[in-house]
């Protein structure tokens, strides 16, 4: 028989590219979210908390202990999220005699005096978590390296593919047009791919690097030739992609972070058009990306390998249209049931999921 109690889901927000899987896990598991706030560096805002398709408290962070002991849940799920939200879930669970499953969502440790003090007690999560949850392979491996003893189970990334692979209007502004979507921030890389795009010889009126978001190294990108489209809708991203002939994601490791993954990268698939990525990208690392099969892979901070990535796309056509349909192929198996089912599957390793069988 199973347990009637919900799972307790402690994480930052629900911004809009997690409501779909959020709901789909909620559908299959009944989940509690309870939302604690906080920052959220990258990935298209917080969004709303009213009216979402499942259970959400937003409870302090120093009420997580007390709500994860409380005995209302069957399992504590929780994301490396807040400053002692993770830590209180942790505890809260051990002093209720629930299971604790770990949602890890990094593949390095931020190297800064701040974080230096949250090192060890996240290894030491790590190692007594009842089950980890990852975005691939790449966190899997770094989990393992820290120490983690129990289940390790992916849940792949996802974002919402209705939506996404629905025909666009494209917006095209070139024959050969290049995209970039994200903060324009040093660590997503946007010095090097201006470099690149200088290197490449790729000009007006046969190509156009057109960059979309806004930050620090707007004017930078001005100065360049860069085409600045700043923040569009959903839908006018949608043809953004559709109009795109490459989409580049080239981020680069700093102190502070490393591209846990890479959600544009699933919404260009889903459109059908080919990613170059740097090795520090996620979806790169994880497999989604793959070397001259759904796209081309070049070591991060390389802008004279990333310049030749942007020719040899604009040379090669027929390349271009084998890798956009590799890739889409590629990302149907990133969707949000995937990525329920791995949370879904955690659970079970734990005797905690309503998926199991006989509950």
């Amino acid at each position: 028989m199973s347990d009637p109690r919900p799972v307790l889901f402690v994480t930052n927000h629900a911004p809009p590219f997690r409501v779909g899987a959020f709901a789909e896990l909620h559908r299959h598991e009944h989940v509690v979210f309870a939302l604690v706030g906080g920052g959220l560096r990258h990935g298209g805002g917080t969004g709303a908390t009213e009216d979402l398709p499942f259970p959400v408290l937003r409870p302090p962070q120093r009420a997580i202990a007390r709500l994860a002991a409380s005995g209302r849940f069957r399992a504590v799920l929780a994301g490396l999220s807040g400053r002692v939200a993770l830590p209180a879930a942790w505890a809260g669970a051990r002093r209720g005699g629930v299971p604790f499953v770990l949602w890890a969502t990094v593949w390095a440790h931020p190297r800064t005096a701040a974080h230096a003090l949250s090192y060890l007690p996240l290894r030491h999560v790590y190692r007594d978590a009842d089950a980890i949850v990852t975005y691939g392979p790449h966190v899997s491996a770094y989990v393992r390296a820290k120490g983690a003893r129990r289940a390790v189970i992916e849940a792949p990334q996802s974002v919402d593919d209705a939506f996404w692979s629905a025909p666009g209007a494209a917006r095209k502004l070139a024959p050969y047009q290049v995209g970039f979507v994200g903060r324009l921030a040093r660590e997503k890389g946007v010095a090097v791919l201006l470099r690149a795009w200088r290197a490449s010889g790729l000009s007006a009126p046969n190509a156009a690097l057109v960059l979309v978001g806004g930050g620090p190294l707007r004017a930078r990108a001005a100065a360049t030739g860069a085409v600045l489209a700043g923040e569009l809708s959903p839908v006018e991203l949608r043809n953004f992609y559709a109009g795109s002939d490459v989409l580049v994601v080239p981020s680069i490791p700093t102190r502070d972070f490393r591209e846990p993954w890479g959600l544009v990268v699933n919404e260009a698939f889903d459109q059908g058009v080919p990613v170059i990525a740097s090795d520090a990208v996620g979806a790169a690392a994880g497999g989604l990306v793959r070397h001259e099969d759904t796209g081309l892979v070049v070591p991060a901070g390389d802008a004279d390998a990333l310049a030749a990535a942007l020719r040899r796309l604009h040379d090669d056509a027929p390349l271009r249209g084998r890798l956009g349909a590799a890739a889409r192929e590629a990302v149907r198996a990133y969707s949000h049931g995937a990525w329920a089912a791995g949370m879904s599957r955690a659970l079970a390793a734990v005797g905690a999921s309503r998926r199991q069988e006989g509950c």
